[in-house]
């Protein structure tokens, strides 16, 4: 048996709701039918101690839910009954449950954007500032079609940048691994047949039988620092100046500086460009920009800006003072704030800086490639050839 929740009227037009157990929905539709009761909705509890294994809720999964809630809404179907319906056909568990949740607040007299923000970890503060521009301005169609199209671009742009990554990455701990159980392992191996043939070993494996011989004696003692450390870093970085300093020096890195400013221009003026779109305020869409930056050096900046517009400056102004954003982005963005263009300005600005990073990532995987290559043949030849020099030595000697 199953227990369900469920919301019904009688025939008061009193609303009821509790908890009923029974092998399916339809049976707790037949025995609320029977008590004369009109049902709202029907919906599994999960108990405390079942297992519950849901899929996280993807960027994807909120795109597919936007497109589909906006073709509704343009077909001239209620949201409570455009809701009920995503309810039954989403296929994430997980976001399915919460939109049950958002149709039972709007029932209960919430909106939809009030709705919304009780579940922060799923929608964005952008999602709902723009729901709400979209419900008050009677458009909220294609807002949400609006809201799915940035979403998309926002995915692809971070796809395209963890992609360029994970290669290096990935590389580079197989490099560690390798170099790992050649120290570890296989050179004391090689140490006892030094031992055994006697005669002065080159420096360069002496360096090495060294290396190996500290690494396995202090191991343990090694790698607890490690993870202590990790620790220690992860906890710093939770902090506001640490995050700080961890994002201005990314920014700095003398190849992915670059792409990492380029993808940060974009997200702000593609964020902003939406926002503007739909209608909200220009103070409100620098406080959501600056709170959806993802990085602390484009929030202080943003955040400047915002107490600049305040003050009277117009956006381009407090831009150009710091050395974020290029004299194309704040001069285009000054020029549409101008002529009365600037969600077209932004548009552009930012689907520019899109195309630069779609070239920086196709021209990183290319530097990336031999750099990395030519890690790993100082690091493992390195340790190949310092093992095999004396075994050249002995063949030496015993040719004369």
């Amino acid at each position: 048996m199953t227990t369900y929740q469920y919301i019904a009227k009688d025939k008061n037009g009193q609303t009821l709701s509790g908890r009923m157990e029974a092998s399916s929905e339809q049976e707790v539709a037949e025995l609320l039918h029977k008590k004369g009761l009109v049902i709202v909705s029907v919906r599994e509890v999960r108990l405390k101690g079942s297992i519950a294994m849901h899929r996280p809720i993807k960027a994807d999964d909120i795109v597919i839910f936007s497109r589909q809630l906006s073709t509704m809404i343009d077909a001239g179907i209620p949201l409570v009954q455009a809701l009920e319906i995503l309810s039954e056909q989403i296929e994430n568990k997980a976001l399915r449950d919460i939109v049950v949740k958002v149709r039972q607040d709007i029932e209960g007299g919430l909106t939809f954007p009030d709705a919304l923000n009780k579940h922060p970890k799923v929608f964005s503060e952008l999602f709902i500032n723009m729901a709400r521009a979209g419900e008050a301005s009677g458009s909220l169609d294609e807002i949400l079609d609006r809201l799915a199209l940035y979403l998309e671009k926002a995915s692809s742009l971070v796809r395209k940048v963890r992609s360029a990554l994970i290669y290096p990455i990935v590389v580079v701990v197989i490099a560690v691994l390798i170099t790992g159980v050649l120290l570890l392992k296989v050179v004391p191996a090689f140490k006892g047949i030094f031992e055994m043939l006697g005669g002065r070993l080159p420096l360069p494996t002496l360096i090495l039988i060294w290396i190996s011989d500290l690494l396995r004696k202090f191991f343990l003692f090694l790698l607890a620092f490690l993870v202590l450390l990790i620790f220690v870093f992860r906890k710093y970085l939770k902090t506001k100046k640490g995050r700080y300093k961890l994002d201005a020096f990314k920014l700095r890195l003398p190849v992915l500086g670059p792409l990492f400013c380029k993808v940060a221009i974009a997200k702000f003026c593609r964020t902003f460009s939406t926002l503007v779109k739909s209608g909200v305020p220009i103070l409100n869409a620098l406080d959501i920009v600056a709170n959806t930056a993802g990085n602390k050096v484009i929030e202080e900046v943003v955040l400047g800006c915002h107490q600049a517009v305040r003050s009277g400056e117009p956006i381009a102004q407090p831009l150009s003072r710091g050395d974020i954003f290029p004299p194309m982005a704040w001069r285009m963005i000054g020029v549409g704030e101008k002529t009365g263009q600037l969600e077209k300005m932004l548009s552009k600005v930012a689907d520019f800086y899109e195309e630069q990073v779609d070239s920086a990532v196709a021209g990183l995987t290319s530097v990336i490639e031999p750099i990395v290559i030519g890690f790993l043949g100082i690091v493992i030849g390195g340790i190949v050839i310092s093992l095999f020099l004396p075994v050249f030595k002995i063949s030496e000697l015993v040719t004369r």
